[in-house]
């Protein structure tokens, strides 16, 4: 059984992994079962968050604005997983979002990974959830700032510490690590043309922005030209 790994969560400004952006990453280093090492980090996503995504993580526009981008902060955290098994709840929404951003940067991430959720579904059919945040409360586990990435890689490297202590010796196979798989098709940039119409209508709509425009991909650029468009209409009409 894997006593050696990082335990990471990570906080989104929606669920779509190609058109929503990540906005925090937690993670914690786990040497014999016990942290050695952590790594929190909040990231601009360069769009405004939606009310719902605001309430749920507590997370604000006013937070994040002054942060780095995603640019900056996946590769000090692909340095910070190393070589070692990556662990989650659901971990497959995690690492779908990493994946798709570290092969946007050309970055390789590769891993092979545990899943809390998918070893509570399989040892406790008999709950009515098997949510983090029930399952914390179910074992008392401290959970005090729910849906905030560090505490969910923490709190989640001390469920699977609970599962692997009752269900280890019985269903040892759940507690293997196995290959984490995610397709995604590499996006395609902004392109010169874009770029430059989109700036232009925004200095002639006088819209603030606020996000990089050298990270939209030419579909979000699209989408971001198309909205000026129909809510403003076009320069000089």
């Amino acid at each position: 059984m894997v006593k050696d790994y990082v335990c990471v969560d990570i906080e989104t400004s929606g669920v779509r992994v190609k058109w929503d952006k990540i906005i925090e990453i937690g993670a914690v280093k786990v040497r014999d079962s016990k942290v050695v090492d952590t790594f929190s980090e909040l990231i601009n996503p360069g769009l405004k968050l939606s009310p719902y995504i605001t309430e749920l993580t507590g997370i604000t526009d006013e937070m994040l604005k002054d942060k780095p981008f995603i640019e900056k902060v996946l590769p000090r955290f692909i340095e910070f997983t190393g070589d070692d098994v990556i662990m989650g709840h659901n971990i497959m929404f995690d690492y779908s979002f990493l994946k798709q951003n570290a092969i946007n940067q050309k970055l390789k991430f590769d891993k092979m990974g545990i899943d809390t959720l998918k070893i509570a579904r399989k040892t406790l059919k008999g709950l009515e959830s098997r949510g983090l945040e029930y399952l914390c409360n179910y074992y008392g586990i401290a959970d005090e700032n729910h849906h905030r990435a560090f505490n969910d890689a923490e709190v989640t490297s001390k469920l699977y510490n609970v599962l692997m202590e009752k269900f280890g010796t019985e269903c040892p196979g759940l507690f293997e690590p196995y290959q984490l798989v995610f397709k995604a098709k590499k996006m395609q940039p902004i392109t010169d043309r874009q770029k430059k119409y989109l700036k232009d209508l925004m200095v002639y709509h006088k819209i603030e922005m606020n996000f990089n425009i050298d990270e939209l991909s030419k579909n979000e650029a699209s989408k971001k030209i198309d909205k000026i468009l129909s809510e403003k209409g076009r320069i000089f009409d």
